[in-house]
């Protein structure tokens, strides 16, 4: 029998079902940090871990950063060079 005292395993869950896991994970990160025992937080670590593992093979397409948010896209959308990607050759 598979041991399910920390949930169902990720990859048994359905899509819908594995983003509201998710969700909760996070919602309740900051309870378990602070007043949860040692293994309570153990617990909590392994099960987010293992469930945004999944996410992340399930959901390439919803976990990649916004452009914006990274160096590179806000230096190319205030029209700075862009270090790899300069067209003049120079990697500055």
């Amino acid at each position: 029998m598979t041991d399910r005292s920390h949930g169902i395993p990720p990859d048994e869950l359905a899509d819908d079902d594995l983003r509201r896991e998710v969700a909760h994970l996070h919602e309740t990160r900051h309870d378990t940090l602070l007043g949860g025992s040692e293994s309570a937080l153990q617990a909590h670590t392994e099960r987010m871990l293992a469930l945004e593992r999944e996410f992340l093979r399930r959901f390439p397409q919803d976990s990649a950063p916004d452009p914006q948010r990274t160096r590179a896209g806000s230096r190319e959308s205030a029209g700075q060079p862009v270090p790899g990607r300069d067209l003049g050759g120079s990697p500055y």
